[in-house]
């Protein structure tokens, strides 16, 4: 993963992983996932060279999915807002303990969790307190 910068955002109502990709197959079929976000970011072409949005699910960052595109979406109400075109491909990762925010936050590359490897997809998270132990330790 060389891109130059990434997205975290919490996500809010599913319970991991697994909830979200169904969600997203429910709601797209086969079609990119797409998020709309108020905001549209600053740094667009730093996220469109290989850039990920890195999911936290109840105070864990738990997987990503990398940003295709940043396409431009007109609400009911008029405003303009930004839909991030996601690669359906929903990749575990290390994980991680974030504190709670609102909207989205960048995520340098060094920052980014590793990606776990193709037979730990399935793993259960650590605890938060473990994972947050662990990662104070540099051992995440």
């Amino acid at each position: 993963m060389d891109a130059k910068l990434h997205l975290m955002k919490l996500c809010v109502g599913a319970e991991g992983p697994d909830d979200l990709a169904a969600w997203q197959k429910q709601r797209f079929g086969k079609a990119p996932a797409m998020h709309v976000t108020r905001m549209w970011p600053k740094r667009e072409a730093e996220l469109l060279d290989g850039g990920s949005i890195f999911w936290v699910f109840k105070g864990v960052m738990l997987a990503r999915q990398r940003i295709l595109s940043l396409d431009e979406v007109i609400g009911q109400d008029g405003i303009k807002r930004c839909g991030l075109v996601l690669d359906r491909d929903l990749v575990r990762v290390a994980a991680i303990p974030r504190r709670a925010f609102q909207g989205w936050r960048y995520l340098k590359p060094e920052d980014a969790p590793e990606d776990l490897p193709k037979g730990r997809q399935a793993e259960e998270a650590l605890p938060p307190s473990i994972a947050a132990a662990l990662a104070e330790m540099g051992l995440r």
